[in-house]
């Protein structure tokens, strides 16, 4: 997020709707697919040179283009321009630190969403920016991974022909869009779950500096992810509420669905906080505990050697007229005195439960 902040300083001076690519670094070619399908027509091209490509008008069929890449603003910027969409969409979509959002346009709804992804390697949270245009009888989805496709399992549904995909229109294929990237947030909630669960016992059983800089890494991750999901509530809250020209009335129930799992999503990220302050508070209170038994410990000891230190400084003192000096059984005497002494005190502090 940080690094996005300061490369918005390339923006500066320049007039709104200019194309500019904002995100991490990216080489190579932005891929382009096309999916054409109705209830008896599935058809699936990739899409080489877009200036050979012509979107198709006939209403019967739904036209989903999906371009894998943002990066290069000029393909952007031509597919922009079949479409008509207007600079400042193609500005968002080339700006991929944009929160989620949906904005209406004449002749389409520009939908912004945030796509996340669990790294096993490294253990942490991934974000992509999913950019998604919806028109009468076409869908432009704009993802900013190639190497990943956040869609996969909506193109699969599509090629099997299962559910009412294939049968329902433009609005419907958003819907199941929509709905792949909410699931994908309780996939990241699991594994923050069984993180919660291993640092719940390693607080309990053996507190450490290190467990403490987990603690702390896992509450920025909530706070990331409240950040980055919280306004895709209000998004589909929005649809919801008939806020697209685009979504017909009888798709209202559908997103009505993904808006409660998003608002249990919202729930599970704020019990997961809760829980993680908890923790923290527990290790405070672990590692507070230790130190006041070593300070225990230290003390009994310090109280121990006290009278024991007393009796010492006094036949240190080395005067001529001490008669205890010219005693044969002086100094076991002496001896005998301190270790009765602190027997007695460790007997005395035990009868306390001070040891």
């Amino acid at each position: 997020m940080y690094r996005n902040i300061k490369k918005y300083s390339k923006k500066a001076g320049m007039p709104p709707g200019t194309l500019v690519h904002i995100g991490k670094v990216k080489t190579g070619d932005i891929l382009v697919s096309l999916i054409e399908y109705n209830e008896n027509i599935f058809n699936e091209t990739k899409i080489n040179n877009i200036q050979q490509y012509t979107p198709i008008s006939e209403k019967s069929v739904i036209n989903w283009l999906n371009i894998d890449g943002v990066h290069n603003t000029e393909t952007i910027e031509k597919i922009g321009a079949l479409y008509n969409l207007h600079p400042l969409t193609l500005e968002d979509i080339v700006n991929t630190g944009q929160m989620p959002k949906i904005e209406e346009y004449d002749n389409y709804t520009f939908i912004v969403l945030k796509m996340l992804y669990y790294n096993d390697n490294n253990k942490s949270i991934e974000v992509e920016q999913i950019s998604i245009c919806l028109g009468n009888n076409f869908v432009l989805t704009f993802q900013e991974e190639k190497e990943k496709d956040a869609f996969k399992n909506v193109k699969d549904r599509l090629r099997l022909s299962k559910g009412r995909l294939r049968k329902a229109g433009a609005d419907y294929l958003v819907y199941s869009m929509i709905d792949s990237v909410v699931d994908s947030y309780f996939l990241i909630l699991e594994k923050i779950g069984e993180k919660i669960e291993l640092l719940e016992e390693q607080v309990l059983n053996e507190p450490s500096e290190q467990v403490l800089h987990q603690i702390h890494a896992l509450k920025r991750e909530m706070i990331f992810l409240r950040k980055t999901i919280w306004p895709v509530r209000d998004v589909i809250s929005t649809i919801e509420k008939g806020g697209s020209n685009f979504i017909l009335d009888s798709m209202h129930i559908y997103f009505r669905d993904v808006y409660d799992h998003t608002i249990r999503v919202i729930e599970t990220i704020e019990t997961y906080r809760d829980i993680l302050s908890g923790i923290l508070d527990i290790y405070l209170s672990s590692i507070s505990n230790r130190i006041n038994a070593v300070m225990k410990v230290l003390t009994i000891i310090a109280t121990i050697f006290m009278p024991l230190t007393f009796l010492a400084g006094i036949y240190g003192m080395n005067f001529e007229y001490m008669p205890e000096l010219k005693w044969k059984w002086g100094y076991p005497l002496i001896l005998a005195i301190m270790l009765f002494i602190g027997v007695t005190m460790v007997i005395y502090f035990k009868k306390k439960d001070w040891l």
